[in-house]
């Protein structure tokens, strides 16, 4: 069980799931729908709090989050199955990409302990706020590629 104390639902739970639907529409090259959108993303949010809550092991978490994503992708957002099966991987992978880069560079460049920072949850978000940030730059430059050039669009979010 991993426990989630409130700063870290709202400095990482939440953004990262609205980046994480973003995704969905970046690789599915569809136009933004902001109520959709929003609604996708508390209720991802949500999911991955209870998700967590739950007594399994570390790694089930995540497989059980992407079948999460895949049916709110689906189901609320229009999004083919395939693309949002794609989307959930891809981000997946770039999201624990970010995260490797922002430890190894906390460890090996900066020389910080990390597990003397994983203890108190503010250290933590903190330290950990420049992968969610990285992730979001480049969900979004994805965004940018494959929906606004592909379509033209000067406004994506109607």
């Amino acid at each position: 069980m991993l426990k989630l104390l409130p700063i870290e639902i709202f400095l990482r739970l939440i953004p990262e799931a609205f980046i994480l639907i973003l995704a969905g529409y970046a690789f599915s090259s569809k136009e933004v729908e902001k109520k959709l959108f929003c609604v996708a993303s508390i209720l991802l949010a949500m999911a991955t709090y209870f998700v967590r809550m739950l007594p399994i092991h570390f790694g089930v978490h995540t497989i059980i989050l992407l079948v999460i994503y895949v049916l709110l992708s689906v189901k609320i957002n229009k999004i083919d199955i395939v693309k949002a099966m794609s989307a959930g991987l891809i981000s997946s992978i770039i999201l624990f990409l970010c995260e490797w880069i922002n430890v190894f560079t906390l460890t090996k460049l900066l020389n910080i302990n990390v597990d003397i920072v994983f203890k108190s949850p503010v250290k933590k978000c903190i330290y950990l706020l420049p992968s969610i940030m990285l992730f979001g730059l480049i969900i979004s430059l994805i965004f940018y590629t494959n929906v606004l050039r592909k379509k033209g669009c000067k406004n994506v979010f109607y």
